[in-house]
């Protein structure tokens, strides 16, 4: 169970869309979030990659450098 308060524009928003369509606002609530999660989630796993880039932890290679590991250059 989730319970979110929204701001009074998007809940009329959202009361006009499921009027309109004959749809619940749970379903567009729902609709959203799954819509958006996997973005949210590779902005995350990108985010700590960044992170451990800078701090060193993890190395980088090329486009060129990864082409020839795997005796895909020309």
């Amino acid at each position: 169970m989730l319970a979110i308060r929204l701001p009074a524009e998007v809940e009329d928003r959202l009361e006009a869309l499921a009027k309109a369509t004959g749809r619940t606002k749970t379903f567009y609530a729902r609709e959203a979030i799954l819509e958006h999660l996997d973005d949210l989630e590779d902005l995350y796993l990108a985010e700590q990659r960044l992170i451990e880039h800078l701090a060193g932890r993890s190395q980088s290679y090329s486009l060129d450098e990864v082409e020839r590991r795997l005796g895909l250059a020309d």
